[in-house]
């Protein structure tokens, strides 16, 4: 059995239907992706998706479609994503095996 590329909580799905219910536009899913940005090199991003990319990689998990950009496939390869709403931290956050290093605040990190 291999390990998929990307597992969801529940607390994420439920957030990622939110947010698709109140999308001006016809959205499938949200693609996560990682961008180079912070001051630990690489930071997690997360927009609406209209239609797949060429090269998307698709989990489906709980109803919800997450599209993982085709450049983020190895950084984020078995990791899990939640959503936090606290007193100090609200959004999306990602448990990543492959991480070494995140900054203090939480915004990035290194492979």
């Amino acid at each position: 059995m291999t390990e998929q590329l990307l597992t969801i909580t529940e607390t994420a799905v439920e957030r990622v239907k939110a947010l698709m219910s109140k999308s001006d536009a016809p959205v499938q899913g949200l693609r996560v992706g990682i961008t180079t940005r912070g001051c630990n090199g690489m930071s997690y991003t997360v927009d609406y998706v209209e239609e797949k990319q060429p090269g998307d990689e698709i989990v489906e998990d709980k109803g919800v479609k997450i599209f993982v950009d085709p450049m983020a496939t190895m950084y984020i390869a078995g990791s899990e994503m939640d959503y936090v709403e606290s007193k100090f931290e609200t959004g999306f956050t990602f448990k990543n095996p492959n991480a070494k290093s995140w900054c203090g605040c939480g915004e990035s990190f290194s492979i």
